[in-house]
């Protein structure tokens, strides 16, 4: 094929299941019985069949085998995450796969991008595909597009963020207390003016984690102060101009609250692009790659975002296997991870 010239496409059909039978001298019933992987069939005869369906390149079609299937199941699970290059979405979305592999289930992905109307279309195209089950991260405050597909048996469980107007299962972090620990940690350094930096208010975590912010400034009796609280989104961009103008008001604060991964990365860069990483004290809510290795390393609040994964993914099972339960929300408990930079105390760096 020369350069600029489209590949050859064959128009040859599909290998066939008459085929494979034919090649492998037996019934095709017997070819489904061992696509299907029904057991009872000789040994034998499912590496005849197997070894005619390899010189073939036969693949089965799954869709219409799951049609005549008593069940009705694909051996699919849909899965709708905020955004999948976010090293929370990823993390997760690995883990219920992993999980789901065991059950020879696949995960087919969506990103949302916060965006409701996004919502609704990827878990309809979902749905329409046939999937046995959902697991969504909601970008809406409300999910009742989703009665009539529970009623008709779609099982689903939503994670970071319980359903709204659906009674469904739900697994979530303690966002609240997390940000309170956040805080008070940051209190104990001997800082009283706190900045928070964090996502859009409208978004339920983000709503929590603001909650717990200002409720931890209350008990340990500080004004708060509005003047030095952003909610910039989750754009890297807009968290290091919001950074850069907190830290040059006449009165900036000596610590920065940041509550959402991609908030904390901008708030890292421009804390290094005016040269008060170890100046600034700095805690960050959810981990990052890398965060670790930085000089001060990121302090954080962690999820367990593997445990939340791995929870949403065996609830979402139980259902399909039939678990009649009432519906319930997990809370996983969260973690202050010390490195460094939530750890420099007001007034700068010691010198001991």
């Amino acid at each position: 094929m020369t350069q600029g010239e489209s590949p050859p496409r064959s128009t040859r059909s599909r290998p066939t299941m008459r085929e494979v039978a034919a090649l492998a001298g037996v019934a095709i019933k017997t070819v489904s019985r061992v696509v299907n992987g029904v057991p009872t069939v000789d040994p034998a005869i499912v590496a005849r069949v197997r070894e005619a369906a390899d010189k073939l390149g036969y693949r089965p079609n799954l869709t219409a085998s799951s049609l005549r299937r008593g069940d009705g199941r694909t051996a699919t699970i849909g899965m709708l995450v905020e955004d999948a290059a976010n090293p929370f979405s990823a993390v997760l979305t690995r883990t219920v796969e992993n999980v789901a592999r065991e059950r020879g289930v696949l995960v087919l992905v969506g990103s949302l991008d916060e965006d409701p109307a996004r919502e609704r279309e990827l878990a309809r195209a979902l749905i329409d595909r046939r999937v046995d089950g959902l697991v969504i991260v909601p970008a809406g405050r409300d999910q009742s597009y989703l009665i009539s597909e529970q009623h008709t048996g779609t099982c689903m469980v939503f994670v970071d963020r319980e359903a709204g107007l659906l009674a469904a299962d739900a697994v979530v972090s303690d966002n609240r207390q997390g940000a309170v620990t956040a805080v008070n940690h940051l209190l104990k350094g001997g800082h009283r003016r706190i900045a928070y930096l964090g996502d859009r208010a409208s978004i339920p975590t983000a709503a929590q984690r603001f909650d717990g912010y200002r409720h931890a400034l209350e008990v340990a009796h500080i004004e708060y102060d509005d003047g030095i609280v952003r909610h910039t989104g989750s754009s890297e961009a807009a968290a290091v101009a919001a950074t850069e103008h907190l830290l040059s008001l006449p009165n900036p604060p000596t610590a920065l609250f940041t509550s959402q991964n991609f908030v904390t990365i901008g708030a890292v860069r421009a804390l290094r692009s005016l040269g008060l990483q170890d100046t600034v004290a700095h805690l960050g809510f959810d981990d990052f790659p890398l965060a670790d290795i930085l000089s001060p390393g990121i302090s954080v609040i962690a999820q367990d975002v593997e445990q939340m994964g791995r929870t949403a993914a065996e609830m979402l099972f139980r259902r399909l296997d039939g678990d009649p339960a009432p519906t319930r929300t997990v809370t996983v408990p969260t973690r202050l991870v010390q490195r460094g930079s939530g750890e420099i105390p007001a007034g700068g760096p010691r010198h001991d």
